[in-house]
């Protein structure tokens, strides 16, 4: 049998932590609180994870909707699904904060183009990636690739991004099958975005991750009650 040259295997230890670096999705191993979390979707159209700070909520979102975009779905998911390419929103309090937050959690650190692919999302389903306007380094909506494993798919869902500061105005419009919001939305964008799902696959869908901070606020005070509800 012909041995692999010194050249051969240097490439091929590349090409293997090439694949590693750019499949972080392959790699996450929710913890229970998380898995917690991804299991409500199947059962309920809003969800909260509410938690201190470099808890994993963020990180727990992200591989989620990298999932629901690749329609990827692993052995031991239990949560919401979705049968064909769906259209979300990721956002943020500003465009710089989903810039480096959610953006950076699906896509790859913002300010290096060559490592987008890095984040949540397969470097190989990024099929296409829209600069937005007056913010460096961030991005209005990205193209992925839809299916599973590496089959060859012509279907893509659609991600864009958004942000609080913009106002309610700038959330209305189009049908989407997922809202996601990192960081507590203000109420009035909070329900423009759940209304944005309401024709969606799964009907409403909306998925918030945040730190208390501002307290009992009316979004808080929202989910609490329908805790008490149930």
């Amino acid at each position: 049998m012909k041995s692999h040259s010194l050249i051969e295997k240097i490439r091929i230890r590349e090409e293997i932590s090439r694949r590693y670096n750019y499949n972080a999705l392959s790699r996450y191993k929710p913890y229970p609180k998380q898995i917690e979390f991804h299991k409500a979707g199947a059962l309920h159209h809003e969800r909260l994870l509410c938690a201190g700070n470099q808890c994993g909520k963020s990180l727990s979102a992200a591989a989620e909707m990298a999932i629901h975009l690749t329609g990827r779905y692993p052995d031991w998911w239990e949560g919401a699904t979705f049968n064909k390419p769906i259209t979300m929103w990721a956002s943020g309090v500003t465009g710089e904060s989903t810039r480096d937050n959610p953006q950076r959690l699906l896509v790859g650190p913002p300010a290096v183009k060559t490592d987008w692919g890095v984040g949540m999302i397969p470097g190989e389903c990024l099929i296409e990636t829209n600069l937005a306007m007056g913010i460096k380094n961030a991005l209005d909506s990205v193209v992925v690739r839809w299916g599973g494993g590496g089959d060859i798919q012509s279907k893509h869902s659609i991600l864009g991004f958004k942000s609080y500061e913009k106002g309610r105005e700038r959330w209305q419009g189009p049908s989407l099958d997922i809202v996601a919001f990192d960081e507590e939305p203000p109420m009035d964008i909070y329900q423009e975005g759940k209304t944005r799902t309401q024709n969606g696959q799964n009907s409403i869908f909306t998925m918030v991750t945040f730190t208390p901070l501002k307290g009992m606020s009316s979004v808080v005070r929202m989910f609490l009650q329908d805790e008490t509800k149930e």
